[in-house]
């Protein structure tokens, strides 16, 4: 029953991806059919850059109080202490799936995430998941229950029967309606201090964060604290994710460690348009081109021909024809100038 639960749900799924939603709209309908089947109390899904694995897009079942304060110290838990089932400890098991319950109890006991930020809303278990595919996250989610019943190991292995049909969907998700993001009324530039807050910001970062902040209330606070904190826990002191704006514009936000003798924890975060590169890197990523075939398709893109392409990349041509063949077949063209068209395209 469960198995014949999973697979109806896995296909239900792959419908919604094929529907055109945005992430946030996936999202909410894939956790109504996940809900179906694993009931839950609340829940919070976010995609990620699946280069860096900073959240990028943030999606709750029901209206989430969440303050500045619980944002930053939900980033830190997540991306700087020891806390029990981390999103990225998730990603680098066999079954990324875990229960709060299962983690060692001097964990548990220990967990800013659980005792400090769910627990005082009345959630006291939990059920967390990667979402991989191709050795990839492309999002991560968490389910929340109040009252005494845990999550059943049945309910556990139908999420893990689905992340990876939901990190398919996010893919999906990502490179539908792509554009180009234009900045308007100057350079968009935040000053965060030691605990995450907001210190300083341009008119610009100003009006840019409140327009978010009012379509989709929290949302980009998340997204924002969780790039500093993996700034703060980096050796080089940066991080960056790449994320859509309010009209499906992409966007690089990237936090760097301020070196300044008065306060060493400030960081500064950016916000400019995503390159011509870092967008076709994520396209390719999305479209699930293997490494060679992302060169080949970038070769494609700069306008070599099959001879130049070969050359460049030491392989032969009759190599390139196939790595050409399972290009065009993944993005669904029959050219190289629909390729080029659909990769590049806006809007």
């Amino acid at each position: 029953m469960w198995e014949e639960r999973a697979e109806r749900a896995r296909r239900e799924i792959a419908a919604l991806a094929t529907d055109g939603l945005d992430l946030s709209a996936l999202y909410a309908a894939a956790l109504a059919l996940v809900r179906q089947s694993v009931p839950f109390d609340q829940a919070c899904w976010a995609g990620v850059d699946p280069d860096t694995m900073v959240m990028n897009s943030v999606t709750n079942w029901r209206p989430w109080p969440v303050t500045d304060e619980y944002a930053v110290r939900f980033a830190q838990s997540e991306y700087q202490g020891n806390e029990p089932n981390t999103f990225a400890q998730l990603m680098g098991r066999p079954r990324p799936v875990a229960r709060i319950s299962d983690a060692p109890g001097p964990a548990v006991a220990g967990s800013i995430r659980i005792n400090d930020l769910l627990r005082p809303l009345g959630l006291v278990h939990e059920l967390r998941g990667a979402f991989r595919v191709d050795q990839s996250c492309w999002g991560v989610g968490s389910l929340f229950r109040n009252g005494a019943v845990d999550f059943s190991d049945r309910e556990m292995e139908f999420l893990a029967a689905v992340t990876g049909t939901l990190a398919a969907a996010t893919r999906i998700a990502t490179r539908a309606h792509h554009a180009v993001w234009h900045q308007h009324g100057g350079p968009i530039i935040v000053l965060a201090g030691d605990r995450g807050e907001l210190r300083a910001a341009t008119p610009a970062a100003t009006t840019w964060l409140q327009a978010l902040e009012d379509a989709a209330p929290g949302r980009f606070s998340m997204v924002l604290y969780a790039v500093v904190e993996q700034a703060k826990a980096s050796r080089t002191g940066t991080a960056r994710t790449r994320m859509r704006d309010l009209d499906a514009g992409w966007v690089v936000l990237q936090a760097s460690r301020l070196l300044t003798g008065d306060d060493p924890g400030q960081m500064v975060v950016t916000v400019e348009p995503a390159t011509t590169g870092q967008l076709l890197t994520l396209l390719l990523a999305a479209y699930g081109f293997t490494p060679r075939e992302q060169e080949v398709c970038l070769e494609l893109i700069a306008g070599s021909p099959d001879a130049d392409i070969s050359r460049h990349l030491f392989i032969s041509p009759h190599t390139v024809h196939d790595h050409l063949k399972s290009i065009f077949d993944k993005v669904g063209v029959g050219s190289r100038g629909e390729l080029v068209a659909r990769l590049t395209a806006t809007g």
